[in-house]
Protein backbone atom coordinates (compact mmCIF):
# COMPACT_ATOMS: atom_id res chain seq x y z
CA UNK A 1 0.00 0.00 0.00
CA UNK A 2 1.13 3.49 -0.72
CA UNK A 3 2.67 5.01 2.58
CA UNK A 4 0.97 8.19 2.84
CA UNK A 5 -2.47 6.32 2.00
CA UNK A 6 -2.92 5.89 6.04
CA UNK A 7 -2.17 9.42 7.30
CA UNK A 8 -5.09 10.71 4.84
CA UNK A 9 -7.72 8.81 5.94
CA UNK A 10 -7.58 9.59 9.83
CA UNK A 11 -6.64 13.52 9.51
CA UNK A 12 -8.93 16.04 9.79
CA UNK A 13 -8.94 19.25 7.23
CA UNK A 14 -9.56 22.75 7.06
CA UNK A 15 -10.23 25.36 4.30
CA UNK A 16 -9.51 28.79 3.00
CA UNK A 17 -12.29 30.84 1.17
CA UNK A 18 -12.23 32.76 -1.77
CA UNK A 19 -11.75 36.63 -2.36
CA UNK A 20 -11.79 39.28 -4.93
CA UNK A 21 -8.25 40.59 -5.79
CA UNK A 22 -7.28 44.09 -4.37
CA UNK A 23 -5.77 46.37 -6.58
CA UNK A 24 -2.55 45.92 -5.53
CA UNK A 25 -2.64 42.10 -5.83
CA UNK A 26 -4.87 42.75 -9.00
CA UNK A 27 -1.73 45.23 -10.51
CA UNK A 28 0.57 42.24 -9.29
CA UNK A 29 -1.04 40.22 -11.08
CA UNK A 30 -0.86 41.96 -14.29
CA UNK A 31 2.82 42.38 -14.34
CA UNK A 32 3.57 38.80 -13.79
CA UNK A 33 1.54 38.17 -17.04
CA UNK A 34 4.20 41.13 -18.39
CA UNK A 35 0.97 43.68 -18.89
CA UNK A 36 2.36 47.08 -17.72
CA UNK A 37 -0.24 48.69 -19.58
CA UNK A 38 -3.34 47.62 -17.37
CA UNK A 39 -1.24 47.97 -14.47
CA UNK A 40 -0.27 51.08 -14.66
CA UNK A 41 -3.65 52.72 -13.55
CA UNK A 42 -3.66 51.27 -10.84
CA UNK A 43 -0.39 51.44 -9.07
CA UNK A 44 -1.03 55.92 -9.96
CA UNK A 45 -3.72 55.69 -8.18
CA UNK A 46 -1.80 53.77 -5.24
CA UNK A 47 0.93 55.90 -5.50
CA UNK A 48 -0.79 59.14 -5.09
CA UNK A 49 -2.26 57.63 -1.43
CA UNK A 50 1.56 56.01 -0.57
CA UNK A 51 3.78 58.04 -2.48
CA UNK A 52 7.03 57.17 -0.82
CA UNK A 53 6.47 53.35 -0.76
CA UNK A 54 9.03 51.71 -2.36
CA UNK A 55 7.07 49.01 -3.38
CA UNK A 56 5.07 50.42 -5.12
CA UNK A 57 7.28 52.72 -6.63
CA UNK A 58 9.46 49.86 -7.59
CA UNK A 59 5.88 48.55 -9.31
CA UNK A 60 5.40 51.28 -10.93
CA UNK A 61 8.48 51.39 -12.31
CA UNK A 62 8.37 48.11 -13.74
CA UNK A 63 5.05 48.75 -15.17
CA UNK A 64 6.40 51.34 -17.26
CA UNK A 65 9.54 49.60 -18.43
CA UNK A 66 7.14 46.87 -19.71
CA UNK A 67 4.25 49.10 -20.92
CA UNK A 68 7.14 50.83 -22.95
CA UNK A 69 6.40 54.23 -21.43
CA UNK A 70 9.91 54.67 -19.94
CA UNK A 71 10.67 57.92 -21.52
CA UNK A 72 7.07 59.68 -20.32
CA UNK A 73 8.30 58.50 -17.16
CA UNK A 74 11.87 59.76 -16.96
CA UNK A 75 10.52 62.99 -18.39
CA UNK A 76 8.80 63.13 -14.89
CA UNK A 77 11.00 61.69 -12.75
CA UNK A 78 13.50 64.50 -13.87
CA UNK A 79 14.17 67.64 -11.48
CA UNK A 80 12.80 65.45 -8.53
CA UNK A 81 15.47 64.93 -6.14
CA UNK A 82 13.97 62.72 -3.88
CA UNK A 83 15.61 59.44 -2.90
CA UNK A 84 12.45 57.91 -4.34
CA UNK A 85 12.62 59.67 -7.41
CA UNK A 86 16.19 58.27 -7.83
CA UNK A 87 15.31 55.14 -7.02
CA UNK A 88 12.90 54.90 -9.66
CA UNK A 89 15.28 56.16 -12.21
CA UNK A 90 18.15 53.81 -11.53
CA UNK A 91 15.40 51.00 -11.59
CA UNK A 92 14.24 52.36 -15.42
CA UNK A 93 18.09 52.66 -16.34
CA UNK A 94 19.13 49.11 -15.13
CA UNK A 95 16.65 47.85 -17.46
CA UNK A 96 18.35 49.34 -20.17
CA UNK A 97 21.51 47.85 -21.50
CA UNK A 98 22.84 50.82 -22.59
CA UNK A 99 22.58 52.58 -19.56
CA UNK A 100 22.95 49.54 -16.50
CA UNK A 101 26.21 51.20 -15.81
CA UNK A 102 27.33 54.50 -14.38
CA UNK A 103 23.45 56.09 -15.45
CA UNK A 104 22.35 53.35 -13.12
CA UNK A 105 24.94 53.79 -10.70
CA UNK A 106 24.44 57.47 -10.15
CA UNK A 107 21.37 57.52 -9.19
CA UNK A 108 21.37 54.52 -6.96
CA UNK A 109 23.93 56.51 -5.12
CA UNK A 110 22.04 59.77 -4.99
CA UNK A 111 19.17 57.68 -3.46
CA UNK A 112 21.49 56.16 -0.52
CA UNK A 113 23.09 59.29 -0.20
CA UNK A 114 19.42 61.19 0.61
CA UNK A 115 17.68 58.22 2.57
CA UNK A 116 20.71 56.31 4.29
CA UNK A 117 18.29 54.68 6.74
CA UNK A 118 16.33 52.43 3.40
CA UNK A 119 18.57 48.97 2.86
CA UNK A 120 16.70 48.77 -0.63
CA UNK A 121 18.70 51.34 -2.13
CA UNK A 122 22.07 50.03 -0.71
CA UNK A 123 20.68 46.83 -2.48
CA UNK A 124 20.01 48.09 -5.48
CA UNK A 125 23.85 50.10 -5.65
CA UNK A 126 25.21 46.85 -4.91
CA UNK A 127 23.40 44.86 -7.77
CA UNK A 128 24.38 47.61 -10.14
CA UNK A 129 28.02 47.58 -9.38
CA UNK A 130 27.96 43.69 -9.50
CA UNK A 131 26.63 43.66 -12.64
CA UNK A 132 29.54 45.86 -13.46
CA UNK A 133 32.17 43.77 -11.95
CA UNK A 134 33.03 46.14 -9.20
CA UNK A 135 32.92 43.22 -6.84
CA UNK A 136 34.36 44.70 -4.12
CA UNK A 137 32.11 47.76 -3.69
CA UNK A 138 29.45 45.54 -5.09
CA UNK A 139 30.05 43.52 -1.80
CA UNK A 140 30.16 46.57 0.94
CA UNK A 141 26.86 47.78 -0.29
CA UNK A 142 25.69 44.05 -0.03
CA UNK A 143 26.48 43.67 2.97
CA UNK A 144 24.84 46.33 4.68
CA UNK A 145 21.66 46.03 3.15
CA UNK A 146 21.55 42.45 4.18
CA UNK A 147 22.70 43.11 7.68
CA UNK A 148 19.56 45.86 8.24
CA UNK A 149 17.41 43.42 6.10
CA UNK A 150 17.78 39.78 7.31
CA UNK A 151 14.40 38.65 6.39
CA UNK A 152 15.52 39.58 2.63
CA UNK A 153 16.43 35.87 1.82
CA UNK A 154 16.84 36.70 -1.95
CA UNK A 155 19.23 39.37 -1.31
CA UNK A 156 21.71 37.30 -0.54
CA UNK A 157 22.17 35.54 -3.62
CA UNK A 158 23.86 38.74 -5.23
CA UNK A 159 25.73 38.83 -2.05
CA UNK A 160 26.72 35.27 -2.73
CA UNK A 161 28.17 36.37 -5.71
CA UNK A 162 29.87 39.32 -4.69
CA UNK A 163 31.41 36.86 -2.11
CA UNK A 164 32.65 34.57 -4.13
CA UNK A 165 34.20 37.34 -6.40
CA UNK A 166 35.76 38.43 -3.58
CA UNK A 167 37.35 34.86 -2.71
CA UNK A 168 35.04 34.29 -0.14
CA UNK A 169 33.64 30.74 -0.93
CA UNK A 170 32.81 30.05 1.92
CA UNK A 171 30.60 33.13 2.52
CA UNK A 172 29.24 32.41 -0.93
CA UNK A 173 27.88 29.31 0.44
CA UNK A 174 25.95 30.91 3.48
CA UNK A 175 24.61 33.40 0.63
CA UNK A 176 23.44 30.48 -1.72
CA UNK A 177 21.98 28.54 1.36
CA UNK A 178 20.03 31.60 3.12
CA UNK A 179 18.57 32.37 -0.78
CA UNK A 180 17.92 28.89 -0.95
CA UNK A 181 15.88 28.38 2.11
CA UNK A 182 13.63 31.45 1.91
CA UNK A 183 10.98 31.85 -1.16
CA UNK A 184 13.33 31.77 -4.36
CA UNK A 185 11.68 32.34 -7.38
CA UNK A 186 13.15 29.61 -10.16
CA UNK A 187 15.58 32.22 -11.94
CA UNK A 188 17.23 32.45 -8.22
CA UNK A 189 17.39 28.90 -7.90
CA UNK A 190 18.77 28.79 -11.37
CA UNK A 191 21.19 31.20 -10.73
CA UNK A 192 22.58 29.44 -7.34
CA UNK A 193 23.06 26.67 -9.54
CA UNK A 194 25.33 28.16 -11.35
CA UNK A 195 27.04 29.53 -8.90
CA UNK A 196 27.81 26.36 -7.08
CA UNK A 197 28.43 24.89 -10.02
CA UNK A 198 31.47 27.03 -10.39
CA UNK A 199 32.23 27.15 -6.66
CA UNK A 200 32.35 23.15 -6.97
CA UNK A 201 33.46 21.71 -10.88
CA UNK A 202 35.63 19.15 -10.02
CA UNK A 203 37.21 19.66 -13.85
CA UNK A 204 38.52 22.83 -13.18
CA UNK A 205 41.94 22.14 -12.27
CA UNK A 206 41.82 18.31 -14.41
CA UNK A 207 44.53 18.15 -16.90
CA UNK A 208 43.21 18.86 -20.58
CA UNK A 209 45.32 16.32 -22.28
CA UNK A 210 43.49 13.75 -20.19
CA UNK A 211 39.70 15.33 -20.32
CA UNK A 212 38.82 13.20 -23.38
CA UNK A 213 39.85 9.62 -21.37
CA UNK A 214 37.74 11.05 -19.00
CA UNK A 215 34.88 12.06 -20.80
CA UNK A 216 34.83 8.75 -22.40
CA UNK A 217 35.04 7.11 -18.45
CA UNK A 218 31.60 9.11 -17.56
CA UNK A 219 30.21 7.81 -21.08
CA UNK A 220 30.53 4.53 -19.82
CA UNK A 221 28.85 5.31 -16.45
CA UNK A 222 26.08 7.57 -16.71
CA UNK A 223 25.06 6.87 -20.54
CA UNK A 224 26.02 3.25 -21.30
CA UNK A 225 25.01 2.56 -17.66
CA UNK A 226 28.66 -0.08 -17.74
CA UNK A 227 30.79 0.52 -14.95
CA UNK A 228 33.07 -2.17 -15.48
CA UNK A 229 34.25 -0.43 -18.56
CA UNK A 230 34.04 2.75 -16.63
CA UNK A 231 36.25 1.52 -13.64
CA UNK A 232 38.85 0.41 -16.41
CA UNK A 233 39.08 3.67 -17.88
CA UNK A 234 39.30 5.17 -14.39
CA UNK A 235 42.16 2.91 -13.36
CA UNK A 236 44.05 4.21 -16.24
CA UNK A 237 43.71 7.47 -16.17
CA UNK A 238 44.53 7.04 -12.15
CA UNK A 239 47.92 5.25 -12.86
CA UNK A 240 49.27 8.71 -14.30
CA UNK A 241 47.06 11.11 -11.89
CA UNK A 242 46.73 9.82 -8.71
CA UNK A 243 45.64 12.16 -6.65
CA UNK A 244 42.71 13.88 -8.63
CA UNK A 245 39.36 14.11 -6.69
CA UNK A 246 37.26 13.42 -9.37
CA UNK A 247 38.53 10.16 -10.78
CA UNK A 248 38.27 8.91 -7.03
CA UNK A 249 35.03 9.49 -6.88
CA UNK A 250 33.90 8.35 -10.39
CA UNK A 251 35.49 5.20 -9.05
CA UNK A 252 33.44 5.24 -5.79
CA UNK A 253 30.24 5.79 -7.64
CA UNK A 254 31.36 2.78 -9.96
CA UNK A 255 31.64 0.38 -7.44
CA UNK A 256 28.41 1.73 -5.45
CA UNK A 257 26.79 0.44 -9.06
CA UNK A 258 28.19 -2.87 -9.02
CA UNK A 259 27.15 -3.36 -5.13
CA UNK A 260 30.59 -3.36 -4.15
CA UNK A 261 29.76 -1.19 -1.29
CA UNK A 262 33.75 -1.62 0.57
CA UNK A 263 35.29 -0.17 -2.63
CA UNK A 264 33.03 2.42 -3.10
CA UNK A 265 33.83 3.87 0.63
CA UNK A 266 37.12 3.53 0.32
CA UNK A 267 37.44 5.99 -3.07
CA UNK A 268 34.66 8.07 -1.79
CA UNK A 269 36.72 8.88 1.34
CA UNK A 270 39.57 9.50 -0.87
CA UNK A 271 37.62 11.98 -2.99
CA UNK A 272 36.81 13.70 0.69
CA UNK A 273 39.83 13.89 1.48
CA UNK A 274 41.19 15.28 -1.59
CA UNK A 275 38.34 17.65 -2.47
CA UNK A 276 36.85 18.23 1.11
CA UNK A 277 34.55 21.37 -0.15
CA UNK A 278 32.80 19.04 -2.77
CA UNK A 279 29.41 18.62 -1.51
CA UNK A 280 28.47 15.67 -4.12
CA UNK A 281 31.12 13.49 -2.33
CA UNK A 282 29.14 13.65 0.68
CA UNK A 283 25.93 12.84 -0.91
CA UNK A 284 26.90 9.90 -2.66
CA UNK A 285 28.77 8.46 0.52
CA UNK A 286 25.40 9.20 2.90
CA UNK A 287 23.82 7.17 -0.15
CA UNK A 288 26.21 4.24 0.31
CA UNK A 289 25.40 4.19 3.58
CA UNK A 290 21.85 4.47 3.60
CA UNK A 291 21.84 1.70 1.20
CA UNK A 292 23.96 -0.66 3.87
CA UNK A 293 21.07 0.91 7.07
CA UNK A 294 23.86 2.97 8.60
CA UNK A 295 21.37 5.75 8.70
CA UNK A 296 23.24 7.70 11.59
CA UNK A 297 25.78 7.90 9.03
CA UNK A 298 24.14 8.83 6.13
CA UNK A 299 22.31 11.65 7.91
CA UNK A 300 25.72 12.76 9.32
CA UNK A 301 26.83 12.88 5.40
CA UNK A 302 23.56 14.16 4.17
CA UNK A 303 24.15 17.36 6.54
CA UNK A 304 27.88 17.65 5.43
CA UNK A 305 26.86 17.43 2.02
CA UNK A 306 23.96 20.49 2.35
CA UNK A 307 26.86 22.56 4.37
CA UNK A 308 29.26 22.57 1.03
CA UNK A 309 26.45 22.53 -1.81
CA UNK A 310 23.15 24.32 -0.49
CA UNK A 311 21.63 23.03 -4.10
CA UNK A 312 21.48 19.08 -3.53
CA UNK A 313 17.99 18.08 -3.85
CA UNK A 314 18.60 14.40 -2.97
CA UNK A 315 20.16 15.61 0.02
CA UNK A 316 17.30 18.07 1.19
CA UNK A 317 14.93 15.08 0.61
CA UNK A 318 16.35 12.63 2.37
CA UNK A 319 16.67 14.50 5.39
CA UNK A 320 13.15 15.52 5.35
CA UNK A 321 12.20 11.65 4.91
CA UNK A 322 14.62 11.09 7.93
CA UNK A 323 12.50 13.90 10.08
CA UNK A 324 9.45 12.42 8.76
CA UNK A 325 10.31 8.69 9.84
CA UNK A 326 11.05 10.53 13.30
CA UNK A 327 7.58 11.92 13.20
CA UNK A 328 9.57 15.41 13.63
CA UNK A 329 6.32 16.64 10.82
CA UNK A 330 7.75 20.47 10.87
CA UNK A 331 11.34 19.76 10.07
CA UNK A 332 10.41 17.30 7.33
CA UNK A 333 7.99 20.00 6.14
CA UNK A 334 11.05 22.83 5.95
CA UNK A 335 13.41 19.80 3.93
CA UNK A 336 10.66 19.18 2.04
CA UNK A 337 9.89 23.02 1.02
CA UNK A 338 13.52 23.20 -0.14
CA UNK A 339 13.33 20.41 -2.38
CA UNK A 340 9.49 21.69 -3.98
CA UNK A 341 11.84 25.27 -4.80
CA UNK A 342 14.80 23.09 -6.47
CA UNK A 343 12.07 20.52 -8.52
CA UNK A 344 9.50 22.92 -8.71
CA UNK A 345 8.11 20.24 -11.47
CA UNK A 346 8.35 16.82 -9.52
CA UNK A 347 4.96 15.47 -8.37
CA UNK A 348 6.79 13.23 -6.25
CA UNK A 349 8.45 15.91 -4.30
CA UNK A 350 5.25 17.75 -3.97
CA UNK A 351 3.87 15.00 -2.65
CA UNK A 352 6.39 14.37 0.32
CA UNK A 353 5.49 18.34 0.81
CA UNK A 354 1.47 17.33 0.71
CA UNK A 355 2.05 15.26 3.07
CA UNK A 356 4.13 16.58 5.54
CA UNK A 357 2.09 19.68 5.46
CA UNK A 358 -1.50 17.02 6.16
CA UNK A 359 0.51 15.41 9.06
CA UNK A 360 1.81 18.90 10.99
CA UNK A 361 -1.78 20.08 10.64
CA UNK A 362 -1.98 22.02 7.69
CA UNK A 363 -4.61 21.15 5.36
CA UNK A 364 -5.05 23.73 3.53
CA UNK A 365 -1.34 23.99 2.49
CA UNK A 366 -1.59 19.89 1.88
CA UNK A 367 -4.27 20.37 -0.66
CA UNK A 368 -2.38 23.58 -2.57
CA UNK A 369 0.56 21.20 -3.19
CA UNK A 370 -1.87 18.02 -4.79
CA UNK A 371 -3.37 21.01 -6.89
CA UNK A 372 -0.51 22.08 -8.27
CA UNK A 373 0.42 18.54 -9.49
CA UNK A 374 -3.03 17.97 -10.44
CA UNK A 375 -3.27 21.32 -12.84
CA UNK A 376 0.00 20.71 -14.32
CA UNK A 377 -1.00 17.29 -15.21
CA UNK A 378 -5.31 16.66 -14.71
CA UNK A 379 -5.01 12.73 -15.97
CA UNK A 380 -2.50 11.96 -12.86
CA UNK A 381 -4.56 9.16 -11.19
CA UNK A 382 -2.38 9.18 -8.06
CA UNK A 383 -2.86 12.55 -7.16
CA UNK A 384 -6.64 12.72 -7.93
CA UNK A 385 -7.02 10.08 -5.57
CA UNK A 386 -4.89 11.95 -3.27
CA UNK A 387 -7.19 14.94 -3.73
CA UNK A 388 -10.50 12.98 -3.63
CA UNK A 389 -9.32 11.79 -0.01
CA UNK A 390 -8.19 15.09 1.29
CA UNK A 391 -11.54 16.38 0.14
CA UNK A 392 -13.67 13.62 1.93
CA UNK A 393 -11.72 14.65 5.44
CA UNK A 394 -12.09 18.16 4.26
CA UNK A 395 -15.65 17.37 4.32
CA UNK A 396 -16.02 14.81 7.42
CA UNK A 397 -14.56 17.70 9.69
CA UNK A 398 -16.32 20.67 7.90
CA UNK A 399 -18.45 22.68 10.41
CA UNK A 400 -20.46 24.80 8.54
CA UNK A 401 -22.59 23.89 5.17
CA UNK A 402 -21.06 25.82 2.75
CA UNK A 403 -17.45 24.16 3.80
CA UNK A 404 -18.91 20.66 3.33
CA UNK A 405 -20.92 21.04 0.16
CA UNK A 406 -17.88 22.74 -1.03
CA UNK A 407 -15.80 19.65 0.16
CA UNK A 408 -18.13 17.30 -1.04
CA UNK A 409 -18.47 18.46 -4.38
CA UNK A 410 -14.53 18.85 -5.13
CA UNK A 411 -14.27 15.12 -3.20
CA UNK A 412 -16.73 13.36 -5.76
CA UNK A 413 -15.31 15.16 -8.71
CA UNK A 414 -11.83 13.41 -8.18
CA UNK A 415 -13.05 10.23 -6.55
CA UNK A 416 -15.21 9.46 -9.46
CA UNK A 417 -12.56 9.97 -12.19
CA UNK A 418 -10.22 7.59 -10.34
CA UNK A 419 -13.23 5.26 -10.71
CA UNK A 420 -13.77 5.87 -13.95
CA UNK A 421 -10.42 4.44 -14.55
CA UNK A 422 -9.91 2.39 -11.77
CA UNK A 423 -13.45 0.60 -11.46
CA UNK A 424 -11.57 -1.46 -8.24
CA UNK A 425 -10.05 0.86 -6.47
CA UNK A 426 -11.28 0.13 -2.85
CA UNK A 427 -10.13 3.36 -1.46
CA UNK A 428 -11.62 5.88 -3.86
CA UNK A 429 -14.94 3.74 -4.16
CA UNK A 430 -14.64 3.73 0.50
CA UNK A 431 -14.35 7.58 0.52
CA UNK A 432 -16.73 8.32 -1.97
CA UNK A 433 -18.95 6.33 0.06
CA UNK A 434 -18.44 8.67 3.08
CA UNK A 435 -19.41 11.35 1.05
CA UNK A 436 -22.59 9.92 0.35
CA UNK A 437 -23.52 8.52 4.04
CA UNK A 438 -22.77 11.64 5.43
Amino acid sequence: MKWWLGLLLVTGCATTSGRALTPREQAQLYLQRGDGKNALPLLEDLAKTSPGELDLARMLAEAHVKAGSTEAFLARLQGSDTAVAHYQQGLVRFSRSSEAGDAALDHFRRAAELDGTQPEYRYRLGVALLESEQFEAAREHLEAAVAAAKDRSAWYLPLAKARYRTGDNKGAIEGVRVAITGDPTPNDVRQARALMEQLNDPFSHFPRSARPQLEKAIQWLEVADVPQEAIVTLEELLQEHPDEPILHALLGVSHARLDDAGRAVDELKRAIELAPDDGKNHLYLAQIYESRQRGQAAEEHYRKALERNPVLEDAWLKLGDLSFERQDYATARQHYAVAVHLLPDSPEVRGRLSLAHQADGNWPAAIREVQVVLDADPDNLEFALRMGLLQTERFVAARTEVERTTAAGEGRKWLTRVLEEQPENALASRALQRLKVR
